[in-house]
């Protein structure tokens, strides 16, 4: 547990709208379903609220935001400053003229696809296939099933660490592969897509087509996170995982699935530490293997519990 500030937060911020929460646990933030306290929940509610809390917030305080969580690990020793998490105030998605759509950063990237394809707007189906929300396809360039972010991106909205709101330009946002250069403090609050003119039967259909893909080939009903590692230049993580013989690897509740590869899976009741210790392990047995070494595409952070690394842990097919 950590020391309690929210009392002096509130007293510092009297025009505060959103809410507070002190030592809140962080297990439902994530869908991994495992972590640690957090030192303040955040929830505000609307980007001015944010930014109102952000130009009073102590610089010195570590801050954290969080969407649907599908993406992140929360280390068992929880998080130590402030998590902020983006609820219902910023899940809006509306239609604009010239084909295109303005979400929330708050909003799941499958309500947003949906949206554009009942409109008629092609072009977006690819984030039915990644299960998370725009905040985090904007911060990773997120793409799935011949789509990316950087594809369909006019601009996007943020507040930065100071409360300063900013907008930046598809340009401006400098992406890459799963990445994208705005500085790291910024905290997305919209964005605004376009598309191109098409059949809402036909962009549903392919929705639909994706949906089967994912369901046929990963584990999606189950506590588990986006895809683990990167994939590297010309490669592919999960058959450089399966090549090192990883495929069902176990610690405890913590498992590399059987399905796809490069998904790691709780089964109930695995910490954080089993699940990134298996994330290592996977990453050294691929190293020995082929001499590529991995990168994590699940953001892991907080706190390790104290007998992170101190355990020999019993890995297990």
């Amino acid at each position: 547990m950590f020391a309690d500030i929210t009392a002096d937060l509130k007293a510092g911020m009297p025009e505060l709208r959103g809410k507070l929460d002190a030592n809140a646990p962080t297990a439902p933030l994530s869908w991994f379903r495992t972590g640690g306290p957090a030192q303040v929940l955040f929830t505000p509610v609307d980007a001015n609220d944010l930014a109102y809390f952000l130009q009073r917030l102590d610089r010195s305080v570590p801050v954290l935001v969080v969407g649907l969580g599908s993406n992140l690990l929360i280390r068992d020793g929880g998080w130590e400053g402030v998590i902020i998490r983006l609820g219902k105030g910023f899940a809006e998605v509306s239609i604009e003229p010239n084909l295109r759509v303005r979400a929330g950063a708050g909003a799941p990237d499958v309500k947003v696809a949906r949206a554009a394809a009942e409109a008629g707007i092609a072009g977006l189906s690819f984030l039915r296939g990644i299960p998370g929300a725009i905040g985090g396809a904007l911060r990773m360039n997120g793409g799935a099933y011949g789509g990316e972010t950087k594809d369909v991106l006019v601009e996007a909205k943020g507040v930065t660490r100071t409360g300063e709101a900013v907008t930046f330009t598809n340009a401006q946002m400098g992406f890459t592969y799963r990445h994208a250069a705005v500085p790291d403090d910024v905290i997305f609050t919209e964005a605004l897509f376009e598309g191109r003119a098409g059949n809402p039967e036909e962009i549903l259909a392919e929705m639909n087509a994706i949906t089967e893909a994912r369901s046929s080939t990963q584990p999606v009903n189950t506590r588990t996170g986006g895809s683990t590692f990167k994939n590297p230049p010309g490669r592919k993580a999960w058959e450089l995982v399966d090549a090192a013989g990883c495929r069902g690897l176990r610690i405890g509740d913590a498992q590399v699935s059987e399905m796809h590869c490069n998904f790691l899976i709780n089964h109930g009741s695995a910490s954080a530490a089993d699940i990134e210790g298996l994330g290592e392990e996977v990453r050294r047995r691929v190293r020995e293997t082929s001499g590529v070494e991995l990168e994590w595409e699940i953001k892991r952070v907080g706190i390790a519990s104290a007998s992170y690394g101190k355990v020999d842990p019993v890995f297990r097919a």
